[in-house]
Parts: C-alpha cells; structure tokens; sequence
C-alpha cells in the first residue's frame, strides 16, 4: 500500500516508497518499508512459522533477475546472484545492498548474453563458497578472502563422462558432506537448442566428498532445478520447472543413490494463471518446505499438503533462511524480499 493516513492530526507514512525503489538500498530500522504481495493462510499449521502480521518487504529492487540467496551467519549479511549482471551481491541490516563479486559465474573474454552468472550459492563445511557457475558450466569454488574477494575459483567439477555440463544451476550438500546439484541448460545461450551442448539430458548429480568425479543420479527430469533435503537427509525434493510438468519431486535417499521418486505436488494447471514456475526451494527444520512455484512461494507439509502461500505476485526464483530461521529472504524477479517468522 501506498500513501500517508491523517490520525488525530498526526501523518503515519506506510510503505510510501514509489514503485521505482531504490536499488542497493537496505531498509533501516525507523524507515519506512516498502510491502508487496499478501500471505494466503490455508491451514492454521502455518501459524506456528508465520506471525499473524507477517508481511513480505522489499529490501532491494532494480536487479534484473535475483537468485541464489544464501544467509553467512559469521558475517551477519546476505548473499545473492544476479545472474544476467554476473555478479553476486550482499546486503547487510542497515547498510544495504552493495557488489561482493564480479564476474561470478562466466570469466570468459568472449563477450555473451543469456544467464551467465552464478545462480545457487551455498558454503562448504569448511565455510568456503561453492558457486553454480552457469557461463563457465561448472561448480566453482571461491579461493579468494572473504575480506576482499576477487573473482578466483577453483573447480570441483565440470565434466561428466568426459562432456561438460550444461549450466549447473542449484545445489546442496548432505550431513556427510556429499554435494547434490542440478543441471538444467537455462545457462546456455541457446537454452536447451544450443549448439555447445555436449549433454543429450538434464540430470541431478552427484560428487561425493573428498571426490573430483560425478555420479549421475537422474536423467529423466526434463528441467532439474532447485533442490533440498529434508531435515536428517532422508528424503530429497527437487523441483521441476517444465511448464509442460510443473511439479515438485520427492526422493528417498540410500546408500544406492535415490529411490521411489514420485510426485510430491503438481502445480502445472496453475502455470500462466501467476507469474513463475517450481524453482528453488528450501526445507524449514520442522520438515515443512518452502518452494516457489507459480505466484510465489508456496508452504507444504512434508506429506504435500497446501499450508499456505506467500504470494510475490513476481516469478520468484528462490529463499532461504537466516540462523535460527527467524526471516525468510526471498529472491523475485527484480526485488530481494524478507518475511519476518516466528
């Protein structure tokens, strides 16, 4: 909502930030705060993570596609991809929004449009950052100091029987260390036409810890995309974003790789009513899981059932949570968003 309220002679000011916003600008404490979308209560199970006020304000807009959120608890701020600017950003309460890494996913001299930045950021356990690195097709590491970081990576992997990736796009690592990713071809120029690509699917892999090599585990999902584990690493859901097979997958995890794959929720009847397909998600410790999809991000129960949605009214492209899961930052077209929880 836009505008002022006259009260007892008194001017409130709520959310009276013009559509326009202000790019790299955090918001202060005593400012005021741009809101968007609504939250749609479906059961009353989501009172337990979201207050009754809980609202979705906008921390930053003017990016041009925002992905990859990753919360660095030792230093208190937040990253994110820009993923057609190459370049991952931070922003930090009170200060703002300001560039942490350029270029972040292609460092080629060619010039090249598409996606070619970092997509899906995640640490290591030894806290190091682990970038999907569309432009150069690979997971990349940075080897540079947190302090003063510098566009330098080393790679964990690039090849799969000796064919490069197409784009890895998002990733996860498991309690023992094991790193789960997906490789969609939404980094290639051409997309899934593109003459570079040396795959003939898109598939979820594999790289156990302490291991150069990948193992692939799924080549039938038409476009992997955002993945995560349920609470102890049992189950793995992976988000589809074909609108043709707009759904979210669930996976048993063993010792073998992943078994009874099957259908955790079908959203492809609400694709092109709202704005955005299944993409990256995020697993709260309760179990409950917190995926976008179209309008927004959507809250499931770990059985599949609708808890409720946090509706953007953006494609939204992924979240995470801050430490203890008090805020939920959200990545959404142009915006970096937060939902303050319980």
């Amino acid at each position: 909502m836009k505008g002022c309220y006259i009260l007892l002679g008194l001017t409130f000011f709520i959310s009276c930030i013009s559509e326009s916003g202000t790019s790299g600008q955090g918001q202060n404490s005593g400012t005021a705060v741009k809101i968007i979308g609504s939250i749609t209560r479906i059961s009353n199970e989501i009172d337990s993570l979201l207050p009754a006020d809980a609202r979705i304000e906008v921390l930053a807009d003017g990016h041009e596609w925002t992905e990859g959120p990753l919360w660095i608890e030792r230093e208190n701020l937040l990253l994110f991809s820009d993923i057609p600017r190459n370049a991952v950003y931070s922003w930090k309460e009170g200060i703002g929004v300001s560039e942490f890494l350029n270029p972040s996913g292609y460092t080629g001299e060619l010039e090249r449009g598409g996606e070619p930045g970092a997509n899906g950021l995640l640490l290591d356990s030894q806290g190091r950052l682990v970038l999907c690195q569309h432009g150069d097709r690979q997971i990349g590491r940075l080897i540079s100091e947190w302090n003063q970081p510098e566009p330098q990576f080393e790679t964990i992997v690039n090849t799969f029987n000796g064919k490069r990736f197409n784009s890895p796009n998002d990733a996860v690592y498991n309690p023992a260390g094991d790193l789960y990713f997906t490789d969609p071809p939404y980094g290639l120029e051409g997309n899934i036409n593109d003459p570079a690509k040396e795959l003939d699917f898109q598939g979820v892999f594999l790289v156990k810890k302490g291991e150069s090599k990948a193992q692939l585990l799924v080549d039938s999902l038409t476009r992997p995309n955002g993945i995560a584990f349920s609470p102890g690493g049992n189950t793995l859901y992976i988000a589809n974003s074909d609108p043709q097979k707009a759904c979210w997958i669930a996976y048993d995890v063993d010792d073998a790789g992943l078994s009874n794959g099957r259908i955790f929720y079908d959203a492809t009847d609400r694709v092109g009513e709202e704005k955005g397909l299944p993409d990256g998600l995020k697993v709260h410790s309760s179990g409950v899981v917190f995926a976008t999809g179209p309008g927004g991000i959507w809250i499931f129960s770990p059985e599949g059932k609708v808890l409720g949605k946090i509706k953007t009214g953006e494609a939204t492209a992924n979240c995470t949570f801050d430490t203890n899961e008090k805020n939920l930052y959200i990545t959404a077209d142009m915006y970096l968003l937060r939902v303050r929880m319980k």
